[in-house]
């Protein structure tokens, strides 16, 4: 019998959490990860697309889906037990969940929803580095990625709450920088308007009016943002910390923020 070839690649012998990560965004991060040698663990709501996604990625040798509320700290502490309990380690995180339920002005923004949002972009942020810190990083090391946005970065209209959140997401990557190095990295990716299920709104029945304003002429696809954050994730950006990547087809360079 053949015994399996090790690992090659970044991230041979590394594990992985990637929270939101049944497609999209974080499907693509996962991918490229396990394409460079690593094993991943994928957080998520739904348990069939967890289920899938894990099959995509080649399966439970790889990659392993937890089901659960990203801000559940339960959920938390179960998703870091497994991750030990069936890998051994925990060396890198990528916080890539990040919801924004309501389009138009923060004036008329519901407070209970307001709420949430915050709750789910940053403060769910906070309690996944504690809880991987706690388990692996502050004795072994590791690397941390935020998934944040453009709107983090200049206002833009209708979707001014998720903005402030995903600010708030990028000032708490240069104070976690601060505070966990030498030992932890903690960067940031802040993309422009992606083709994903959770940005449709922002882009369907004007995708060729808004590409326009792009000096690249595109809108962003998920491995756009994948390959940087493997990029932060990874020892070749070993001398960077606390920095927020635009990764927005040059938008924000004509005056746009999505």
């Amino acid at each position: 019998m053949t015994e399996p070839k090790p690992a090659t690649g970044r991230f041979a012998g590394l594990t992985a959490i990637v929270t939101g990560a049944s497609r999209g965004i974080g499907l693509a991060i996962a991918k490229r990860l396990v394409a460079e040698g690593g094993r991943v663990v994928l957080t998520g709501r739904g348990s069939e697309a967890l289920a899938e996604a894990v099959e995509s990625l080649g399966g439970s040798n790889v990659a392993l889906g937890i089901a659960g509320h990203v801000g559940d700290t339960d959920h938390q502490s179960e998703v870091v037990a497994l991750a030990l309990d069936v890998f051994g380690r925990i060396d890198l995180l990528v916080n890539n969940t990040g919801i924004n339920p309501v389009y138009g002005p923060l004036v008329d923004v519901d407070l209970d929803v307001a709420r949430k949002i915050v709750d789910v972009n940053c403060v769910a942020a906070v309690s996944w580095i504690q809880h991987v810190h706690r388990a692996w990083m502050a004795e072994h090391g590791g690397a941390i990625v935020n998934v944040a946005s453009v709107a983090g970065l200049r206002p833009a209209q209708g979707i001014a709450l998720y903005g402030a959140t995903k600010a708030m997401l990028i000032h708490l990557t240069e104070a976690l920088a601060v505070e966990l190095g030498p030992d932890v990295r903690v960067n940031a990716v802040a993309p422009a308007v992606v083709k994903t299920r959770f940005a449709t709104a922002l882009y369907e029945d004007r995708e060729d009016q808004l590409k326009a304003t792009y000096p690249l002429k595109r809108l962003g696809v998920p491995d756009d943002i994948g390959s940087v954050v493997a990029f932060l994730l990874s020892a070749d950006s070993s001398w960077m910390t606390g920095q927020t990547l635009i990764v927005d087809g040059g938008v924000l360079l004509t005056g746009g923020a999505a």
